[in-house]
């Protein structure tokens, strides 16, 4: 046994139990388990090595305290999902709030709902923190998985057992879109790399808050495709005097694109983004965006979860409220 891996079936033979009791004990699900049967598979699980010593103390106890956080790993990023500045920000703001609440942060990157399954079984975490996946995938976790979770920015016709928590995407673009009015603009454009939820959200406040004609450019989600994009059709975006990128990664690369082509921002073009993050007064000029209070969500996030684990929570969507922040990428000399 020494030189190959331990399995559950190996440790279930050599205690005569079941692999389901086995599984139970060391994915802290032990109601059922007498105290013995519980203490002799933790020992020989600890003997076997079957998994680290932390690790173990942790998966026995029904109570891990642990919280994961599981970002969609979208084509979009490039496999470099955490390094997106808006993951990098919430993931900041978890960590700081679960420490503040004596929980451990433990954060992975997946692209199905299976890994995410496997991930909180394996790990028996008290709750997890989603980000970036669809409605069906949703839908999927809360019909096999025990583990309570929240979503961020989700999107699903009945949130029963979920705890949904978003921002107010209409409102933010509407602001933007009313500001680009406010300033004089006559043509616009939003430029996103999809038009559907929140994006989607985002141009139909714009558009709202402009109260005029807003043209819209869906651009490739890869960045190499995107630069190319952006020199077939520099022409296309100097007829814009205002542009509203859905976030500041888009809304940055534009700049630092334009400015490559001799367009000065915001005296050529104006630029505004989306989600405030510290990036956006790490530029010149500094960016004009919507500010989301990632903190504020982080607070709700663990609240809602421990509220999920006592059964106060039945699933519901909260709206959280977003405010411009007009700096000098749309402030004209």
């Amino acid at each position: 046994m020494e030189n190959r891996r331990v399995r559950i079936r190996d440790i279930a033979e050599e205690l005569g139990l079941s692999t389901a009791t086995v599984s139970n004990v060391l994915h802290g699900k032990t109601a059922k388990i007498s105290e013995e049967t519980v203490r002799r598979v933790q020992a020989l699980l600890e003997e076997r090595e079957y998994i680290p010593s932390m690790a173990g103390i942790l998966l026995a106890q029904n109570a891990s305290r642990i919280v994961g956080v599981v970002i969609n790993d979208h084509e979009k990023y490039e496999s470099h999902a955490l390094e997106d500045p808006f993951i990098s920000s919430a993931l900041n703001a978890l960590s700081a709030e679960l420490a503040q609440n004596d929980l451990f942060l433990m954060v992975k990157t997946a692209t199905t709902p299976e890994e995410i399954i496997r991930f909180g079984s394996m790990w028996n975490l008290d709750g997890l923190v989603l980000i970036g996946f669809c409605a069906h995938d949703y839908e999927h976790l809360r019909s096999h998985m025990r583990i309570p979770f929240v979503v961020y920015d989700g999107y699903f016709e009945q949130a029963g057992g979920i705890c949904n928590i978003t921002i107010d995407n209409y409102s933010g673009g509407f602001q933007v879109g009313a500001a680009f009015r406010r300033d004089g603009h006559r043509r616009v454009l939003c430029i996103a790399d999809n038009e559907i939820c929140v994006d989607k959200e985002r141009m139909d406040g714009f558009c709202d808050g402009f109260a005029g004609q807003a043209d819209f450019l869906c651009i490739p989600m890869r960045e190499a495709e995107r630069m190319l994009f952006y020199e077939q059709n520099l022409d296309v975006l100097k007829q814009y005097s205002a542009i509203f990128a859905v976030s500041d990664f888009y809304a940055i690369e534009l700049m630092r694109f334009l400015a490559a082509h001799g367009v000065a921002v915001p005296d050529g073009i104006a630029v505004a983004g989306f989600d405030d993050t510290p990036l956006c007064r790490m530029v010149w000029p500094e960016l004009t965006s919507v500010r989301q209070d990632s903190a504020a969500r982080a607070r709700l996030a663990v609240q809602k979860l421990r509220e999920l684990r006592e059964g106060s929570e039945p699933g519901t969507t909260v709206r959280l409220p977003v405010t411009l922040i007009e700096r000098a990428s749309t402030r004209k000399a």
